[in-house]
């Protein structure tokens, strides 16, 4: 589908140059002499290489169609995980590094919706919030501010994360799977 120049935002997926790219920044520049245009840098999801470019406003550059699926998390081996269509009971596998460090964040039956380009899975949306448990974290001292902030805690499933003071050892807490951070106790 094709856009305007200036249309491009940050997250959009976009065909350049024979290759797929995702928008990392952009800034619209109107210059007091000549036109508008629209300065955009990408990374190649297949290269995994940076580009900077320069649109000019009346320009159009093509919008990546995507498709998305949901899925069920079924499990994970050594380099991938395993996930189930729940209409079809279609299986498919993605590899671990497509995921990254999210993946830990992953648990049996967890519906994650899944972006295909030309029949390849290209990217795996978690929920916003998963339920997580504390397995390890610092005994909060006594006469500590509220304001002192937050301490270190380790999850179940390995990833580290900071929590209030008020968390301990056991407690289930919701966290936010955008930016790893805690948001409430379940």
């Amino acid at each position: 589908m094709k856009i305007n120049a200036g249309e491009i935002r940050v997250g959009m997926l976009l065909e350049h140059k024979n290759d797929l790219w995702q928008v990392l920044k952009t800034q619209h520049v109107k210059p007091g002499k000549g036109g508008a245009f629209a300065q955009v840098e990408m990374k190649s999801l297949n290269k995994n290489t940076k580009l900077n470019e320069r649109f000019r406003s009346s320009e159009t550059v093509e919008k990546a169609s995507l498709d998305e699926t949901n899925y069920n998390y079924l499990y994970e081996d050594e380099n991938n995980y395993f996930f189930m269509e729940p209409k079809s009971f279609e299986q498919i596998e993605i590899k671990k590094d497509l995921i990254g460090e999210k993946g830990k964040l992953l648990t049996e039956n967890l519906e994650v919706s899944v972006s295909f380009y030309n029949g390849l899975p290209i990217s795996v949306d978690l929920p916003k919030q998963v339920v997580c448990k504390i397995e390890v974290t610092d005994v909060a001292l006594k006469g500590q501010t509220v304001s002192s902030s937050y301490k270190p805690a380790t999850l179940i499933n390995g990833l580290n994360i900071q929590v209030p003071p008020f968390i301990e050892a056991g407690d289930e807490i919701i966290i936010d799977t955008k930016n790893l951070e805690y948001i409430k106790k379940n």
